[in-house]
């Protein structure tokens, strides 16, 4: 965590509510995002994504696996953040592993919506390859090389990229097999399909310093912070998930106008990260 003295805290706020915030950022602006994809060839699909000097990587590994009893007409999805302590000297020990947790769960939530999947930016039906006998397991691995604020953004901005790369084999399953037996199932090594996105949303944090919220908090702007609200939006510009951090209470009408703004904010950052995704498959196909 970043120590500011009485007179940085001052600077940096006073900056904030006039608009200039110390790197020369409106309260609305992110830094500038880099993405790689491809970075993991053992994956079915991996990106990079550097949000100023947050970088971290994502990648996806889908296994066949069998439905749950609960839930037999899906597939399932389970997301681990690991926050490496060179990243940050307080991830080393308890705090890291509290963090991660904390990390994987608002992501989980980002992604899979509620318990009904209501808000879900996966479609589990289509991971299933027959009902209540095979299905696709995604499991998206994340983690935090570098950081300097924004954590939640630059990992989720890193998901949709990783599962915008990711390719899943086509999958041929024998018709005739007794209720209490599993399958035959032939996995192709030449046929894949690409992994749909259209759905998956991105997270914009809202950080609350002073009298006035920003987008893209540095880590020194978060040390000075009094809360932050994360919200999923998906491309229709629909609510996925919504999660808060710090202990200072936010009234209402207050939250609205946080949601009304990152979905004005979430439109021109899906735009962003689709182009730069875009440029970086190109380049990974030259390659």
């Amino acid at each position: 965590m970043v120590a500011c003295s009485v007179g940085e805290q001052h600077f940096l706020k006073g900056g904030i509510a006039q608009e200039l915030r110390t790197d020369g950022r409106k309260r609305l602006d992110y830094r500038s995002i880099d993405v790689e994809t491809g970075v993991i060839p053992q994956a079915n699909g991996s990106a990079r994504v550097r949000i100023g000097g947050t970088d971290v990587i994502a990648s996806v590994k889908a296994e066949i696996g069998r439905p749950s009893s609960l839930r037999p007409d899906k597939g399932k999805v389970a997301v681990f953040i690991d926050c490496s302590p060179t990243a940050e000297p307080t991830f080393g020990g308890r705090g890291g592993e509290e963090l991660s947790s904390e990390l994987a769960l608002a992501l989980q939530r980002c992604l899979l919506g509620g318990k009904s999947g209501a808000g879900a930016g996966i479609n589990l039906s289509s991971l299933l390859i027959k009902e209540g006998k095979v299905c696709w397991d995604l499991y998206i691995d994340g983690l935090v090389i570098s950081s300097d604020g924004n954590l939640l953004d630059a990992l989720s901005a890193a998901i949709k990229a990783a599962l915008t790369n990711t390719a899943i084999p086509k999958v041929q399953v024998s018709d005739e097999v007794a209720d209490d037996e599993q399958p035959e199932i032939d996995i192709s090594d030449e046929e894949y399909q690409q992994f749909d996105t259209s759905s998956v949303p991105v997270i914009v944090t809202l950080t609350k310093v002073g009298n006035h919220y920003i987008v893209d908090a540095t880590e020194e702007e978060e040390s000075q912070m009094s809360s932050a609200v994360s919200i999923s939006v998906n491309r229709a510009g629909h609510i996925c998930g919504l999660t808060k951090r710090g202990g200072c209470g936010l009234d209402p009408s207050v939250i609205l106008d946080m949601i009304s703004v990152a979905k004005h904010v979430s439109e021109t950052l899906m735009n962003k990260l689709d182009s730069k995704i875009s440029a970086a498959e190109a380049c990974e196909d030259e390659s």
